[in-house]
């Protein structure tokens, strides 16, 4: 399967992305490079993207257990190495689940399944990075 993007230069270190399927987003480079910071740096792009990839992943499995999920929240906080190139080197996830009598079991294993086989840019990010996680489940009434 072939993913493609196109990237276009806007102004000063601002950017336009726009995915094979028609999405744009804007980038933005921090001001000392030129940035207005006008949008999110590529980097931060790539975090949004590992958690967007799990989230999907821990919402289709819970849908398909059945459990009664009213929220998935996921928060993300990674380091990055010194040098160029200034990769990842830990990421710390927290996942927060909403939702009535939800089995803890069930969502800690959504979580590792999404973790250990199936979200391609948790994969990725591995590479270089040290991930952690933690799950919180938040009852609603």
């Amino acid at each position: 399967m072939t993913v493609t993007a196109r990237v276009a230069w806007v102004d000063g270190a601002l950017f336009v992305g726009e995915s094979g399927s028609g999405h744009t987003v804007t980038m933005d480079g921090a001001p000392d490079i030129g940035g207005r910071n006008l949008a999110a740096r590529p980097m931060e792009m790539v975090l949004i993207g590992m958690g967007g990839c799990t989230a999907i992943d821990i919402l289709s499995m819970l849908k398909k257990q059945r459990q009664d999920v009213r929220d998935v929240i996921v928060e993300l906080a990674a380091e990055r190495a010194d040098d160029h190139p200034k990769v990842f080197t830990q990421v710390k996830v927290i996942y927060r689940v909403r939702g009535r009598k939800l089995n803890r079991a069930l969502v800690e294993r959504a979580v590792s399944l999404s973790d250990e086989k199936y979200c391609s840019a948790t994969a990725m990010i591995r590479k270089s990075a040290e991930i952690t996680h933690d799950v919180v489940l938040e009852e609603v009434a």
